[in-house]
């Protein structure tokens, strides 16, 4: 009896803490007891201190309820004074949230305006950031003291979660919207950006003050300021202006960067039946930015890796995604925001998909289901992938900005634009917008403005894909009767809960494909199709459309008929890994060989990666195409893939065609050439690199480090390290890890005082990509070995100071 009391009252203290705990990250939508109105900002800089010094009039009503008492977030800030119609109010303020004790009862709808003098200290702030947004201290300074040559003065902010608080006092939820004006005083040779219209521009001596007000209401987190020396290139559609914010540098390359946003405008507008909501849209590039890019309202900022030049562009023009996604926020996330952030994919998954309905436009759905594929599989390879899409009980907001929110949000919005059919589907986001716009919302309305459009009940989908966590896991076997010449398509979820789901099977028989849209709502299901001829092949989920993993035994003659005939290029793709696994069979080899031609250039790419030019089959005629690919696809990366699979053959017959590489436009071209080029002629290859101009030599990072590396080449390694992380980063691969840490092997052992520091100027500014690739330890150790030398020498002349070096080995320990 006394065990199982004691394991009752350990069962009952479990319980109660599995309560506790659930219960303390239960986050709701944020109470609204007081409604921002309108928000007056007056601001200026303190370069030096990296500090804001602000006046803020803060217009608010009650929402509903009486109230004597105003909360404002407000983080790190020196407040200055507190008042009403110059009466001083008496506050209580704890770093984080200042809570003021109002004059009077104030009544719902009763207007009333908060002045506040303050300074704003980021560098004081103490939350933290996420996977997704690196840092949360709302407001930056980038090279503040302009000692650093080789990069721009700039201040810009990152509001996203609750990060505007940083720099002027709010109430910093997304169910908060406001207008506002901003005035920025700058030294006059910067130039600023903020929401909405730029009204008057005033200048003071050295200085000038920017006027900037916003008339249409959006949230806290989307206030945006940046200041710099840019270049600012105008564009325009319709009669809104569209303008393009670039270091001098970029200008001549900032409309091959950004100049299909006039067209996306156009697109989403037409799309959607709601026209671009607001009265400009700008878009800023800022240095050492913490995460990739911001929808701030009219004023979005773009991480440098925006900062492309034609020999890239020519590949692909990597920040394409982005400028869409950033876009389509302007409706979701701008115009309409959600309620919360456990509603945050309401904001997320339609911007992800904005990117799939963009490259459908303009590429073709081929194009735009090679996109949905990889950020598909993004989700489902990525860990903790069993999370609720709107989820309430997330440990903190930051949480929320993973794959869940992004791609599998993205994903299921295909399902149901799919399920319901495009006019319904489109013309449920106008109504959407429409009813909710300048408010904030919840899924639930998404789900009501579809059962209203469409009549059908629509909580099951809801349920199950917004309200329920995973994704179907789905065994496939099949049944073949032969007297009665059917085939029976069984489907088992090996998933704990069902799912319910609309699903494509297709049937090929005698080289013709007969497609079946069946509906499956149970664990257990099974189908039953007539057939003439025994099919040669049966391809289930054959849209592609279905957020799932699946199972089922397929022979090789299965993969190879697969990837000459199935519709779906995910199916495609899948059946050339497989076939590429038995290319000692000539009917392999040959699919892998005829697969470089497929209408996908990602099919063509991983074929010519995969391809096995080392076997027992003549290989004359697949070395003959591979070349004529090299220098005739009509996409430079597949050319690059091309031209690296004959380097591994170190054929000095083949020379000509990398020295046709080396005179490329494209910069992939160039650096596959170069580094082929290596194992057939090592002196004009290194001769070649050395030819190269510096800003081109940068980009190609990597090809060039591998050349140096094998070559043990000691006076190229400062120049490796200068590069090392942006090499990396654009590459990524087990191989480019492998070679790094080889670079970092050679700079520790060299002595090499200008390769070690440009490694930590680097690793200061980005220390968590370091940690993130394991090279902690090797780079520690070289900051220690730095300090010895400095103290040692008791001289600041090459190493600027101690400081900091250990500023970036605090990133890392």
């Amino acid at each position: 009896m006394m065990i199982k009391k004691v394991l009752f009252f350990v069962f009952l203290l479990m319980s109660l803490v599995s309560f506790s705990q659930t219960y303390d990250t239960y986050k709701p939508e944020r109470d609204k007891i007081n409604d921002l109105v309108h928000t007056k900002l007056k601001v200026d800089f303190n370069f030096k201190e990296k500090q804001l010094n602000g006046e803020a009039w803060v217009t608010l009503k009650p929402h509903f309820y009486t109230t004597n008492k105003l909360t404002l977030d407000a983080k790190a800030m020196l407040i200055h004074q507190v008042s009403i119609d110059n009466q001083k109010l008496e506050y209580h303020y704890d770093d984080l949230q200042m809570i003021i004790d109002l004059p009077k009862t104030y009544k719902k709808d009763e207007e009333y305006t908060i002045y506040i003098k303050y300074t704003a200290r980021p560098e004081k702030v103490q939350q933290k950031g996420s996977a997704a947004i690196t840092d949360a201290k709302g407001l930056y300074f980038i090279n503040a003291d302009g000692l650093d040559k080789n990069k721009s003065t700039q201040i810009w902010t990152q509001g996203e979660t609750e990060a505007s608080s940083c720099w002027f006092p709010t109430i910093d939820s997304p169910n908060q919207k406001t207008t506002q004006e901003i005035y920025m005083t700058v030294p006059d040779k910067f130039v600023t950006l903020s929401n909405g219209k730029l009204v008057t521009q005033t200048k003071n001596g050295t200085n000038r003050t920017d006027y900037w007000k916003m008339d249409q209401k959006h949230a806290p987190y989307l206030f945006f300021m940046g200041v710099g020396a840019y270049e600012v290139i105008e564009d325009s559609y319709k009669n809104i202006p569209v303008n393009y914010y670039v270091e001098k540098e970029y200008a001549p390359y900032a409309k091959d960067i950004f100049g299909l946003t006039p067209e996306m405008m156009g697109f989403f507008s037409d799309k959607l039946g709601v026209e671009y909501p607001w009265n400009k849209y700008s878009q800023i590039v800022g240095r050492d930015y913490v995460s990739g890019a911001m929808e701030n309202t009219t004023a979005v900022i773009h991480g440098e890796q925006a900062y492309q030049t034609p020999g890239q562009l020519i590949d692909e023009n990597i920040q394409e995604n982005t400028i869409a996604h950033e876009l389509f926020h302007h409706w979701f996330g701008d115009l309409v925001t959600s309620e919360s952030w456990s509603n945050l994919t309401l904001n997320e998954s339609f911007a992800n998909y904005s990117e799939y309905l963009w490259r459908e436009y303009k590429y073709g759905k081929l194009d735009a289901d090679m996109h949905l594929y990889e950020d598909s599989q993004s989700y489902l390879n990525g860990q903790n992938n069993d999370k609720h899409l709107v989820r309430y009980n997330y440990v903190d907001k930051e949480d929320m900005f993973d794959l869940v929110s992004y791609n599998k949000g993205g994903a299921i919005l295909h399902m149901l634009r799919k399920y319901l059919g495009d006019d319904a589907f489109f013309l449920g986001l106008k109504t959407y917008l429409t009813e909710n716009k300048y408010q904030a919302a919840e899924v639930h309305q998404l789900r009501l403005v579809f059962e209203k459009i469409t009549g059908k009940d629509l909580n099951w989908f809801f349920n199950q894909w917004y309200f329920g966590a995973g994704h179907p896991r789905i065994e496939v076997s099949y049944d073949y009767n032969t007297i009665q010449k059917t085939v029976t398509v069984n489907l088992q979820q090996l998933n704990a809960n069902e799912f319910k789901f609309p699903f494509a099977i297709d049937i090929f028989e005698d080289g013709k494909k007969v497609r079946h849209n069946v509906f499956v709502d149970k664990n257990d299901a099974s189908f039953t199709f007539p057939y003439t001829k025994q099919p040669t092949l049966i391809q289930v989920n054959a849209d592609g459309v279905l957020l799932c993993e699946i199972t089922e035994n397929k022979v090789l003659s299965d993969y190879i008929f697969q990837l000459k005939n199935a519709e779906n290029y995910a199916h495609r793709r899948e059946a050339l890994l497989e076939v590429a696994k038995k290319q000692e069979e000539k009917d392999a080899f040959n699919a892998v060989e005829a697969a470089m031609s497929d209408a996908s250039s990602k099919i063509r790419i991983l074929a010519l990666e995969n391809i096995d030019l080392i076997n027992k089959f003549s290989k004359k005629d697949a070395i003959a195409k591979i070349m004529r690919i090299a220098n005739n696809d009509e996409k430079t990366l597949v050319q690059a893939t091309a031209i690296e699979t004959l380097g591994k053959l170190t054929d000095p017959e083949l020379k000509s065609i990398f020295v046709k590489g080396l005179e490329s436009k494209s910069y992939s071209v160039i650096g596959k050439a170069l580094v082929a080029m290596y194992y057939v002629d090592k002196p004009m290859a290194i001769a070649k690199s050395r030819e190269l101009p510096d800003e081109i030599r940068k980009i190609l990072a990597t090809p060039l480090t591998r050349i140096y590396i094998e070559e043990n080449d000691k006076k190229e390694l400062p120049f490796i390290a200068k590069n090392v992380l942006s090499g990396m980063f654009l590459t990524g691969d087990d191989a480019t890890k492998v070679l790094y840490q080889k670079a970092f092997k050679q700079i520790s052992e060299s002595n090499n005082s200008e390769a070690i520091q440009n490694i930590v100027d680097d690793m200061v500014v980005k220390g968590n990509q370091y940690k993130s690739f394991n090279f902690d330890k090797v780079v520690i150790n070289l900051m220690r070995k730095m300090i010895q030398d400095q103290e040692s020498k008791n001289t600041a002349n090459k190493i600027r100071n101690t400081e900091i070096i250990k500023e970036g080995m605090a990133k890392l320990l």
